[in-house]
């Protein structure tokens, strides 16, 4: 069951026209939202992402936040999975093929849910590979847009490598993959790239940095170069649905021992614990 434009109804009823600027342009923003025991995950803080990825392509927010969760709670309401990942989408909406912005013309807005696959076990305890590639992106991957063609092919040439990910550099810097934000673990120290224009603000980078703040392990949010993510102790993807996962081969070769990391261990651990707490109810 999904909503789209002010009704609930199956997916398979849903219906698009074909001059929508999401289908045309990409002219639009999305969320990925987890849901654990059928309780939106920082959903106040997903809302304040798609507020920013709205603001910067100049398209106003169809709805308030209260609003937003009324709808995106009814969709978890009416899937039958206790753990699920919602997907909202909200574009510049249907109009003649012009690339300047239509006036007065309604959004398309569009929220479905899908049950919440994260990692098995085995990756976890083994990690998974990755390879790199330049970040030849647009210079706004601070917004959640539509437009992701580029993702999807830098994200394919770790499909055709048989890795999971692809780690991006751009002018001999780590930005992040193309569908995770990354860190990356010297010499005990946990390095996360700063947040600007060329990554997305990952919610789950920042309950990541906020664990290691609240259990002292040693952090820093700087530029992390090639050579230190090439040489590093540990590497990291995170994501909505990936949570915290180690990369234990980069571009055919081990990081470190090929093992996930001993500063790993610690923060999957307290992941978890703050997971349970989520799906208990004490922190949404």
């Amino acid at each position: 069951m999904i909503y789209l434009n002010g009704e609930y109804m199956p997916l398979a009823e849903a219906r698009i026209p074909v001059l929508d600027r999401g289908f045309i342009f990409g002219d639009g923003v999305y969320e990925v939202i987890p849901v654990y025991s059928r309780r939106a995950f920082r959903l106040d803080e997903h809302l304040q992402r798609l507020q920013h990825s709205l603001d910067s392509i100049r398209l106003p927010n169809p709805y308030t936040p209260a609003q937003w969760q009324t709808i995106i709670e009814h969709v978890i309401m009416l899937n039958p999975w206790e753990d699920q990942s919602v997907y909202l989408q909200v574009t510049r909406g249907v109009a003649p093929r012009d690339h300047a912005f239509p006036k007065d013309t309604p959004q398309t807005v569009f929220v479905m849910s899908n049950p919440l696959t994260t990692p098995p076990a085995r990756q976890r305890e083994t990690g998974v590979s990755a390879v790199t590639a330049l970040d030849n992106r647009w210079l706004r991957c601070d917004i959640k847009s539509t437009a992701l063609l580029a993702n999807v092919l830098l994200r394919q040439l770790a499909v055709d490598a048989g890795a999971s990910e692809t780690l991006l550099l751009r002018e001999g810097y780590l930005t992040e993959g193309a569908a995770s934000n990354i860190f990356v673990v010297r010499d005990g120290v946990l390095l996360a790239p700063p947040k600007d224009h060329r990554v997305l603000p990952g919610i789950t980078y920042d309950v990541v940095l906020e664990l290691a703040q609240q259990h002292a392990i040693r952090h820093e949010v700087r530029e992390i170069s090639e050579e230190e993510v090439r040489s590093a102790d540990e590497l990291w993807l995170t994501s909505s649905t990936k949570e915290v996962l180690p990369i234990t081969r980069l571009d055919g070769q081990p990081v470190a021992n090929g093992k996930p990391g001993p500063i790993y261990e610690v923060m999957y651990g307290y992941y978890q614990d703050f997971k349970r707490t989520v799906m208990r109810g004490k922190n949404t």
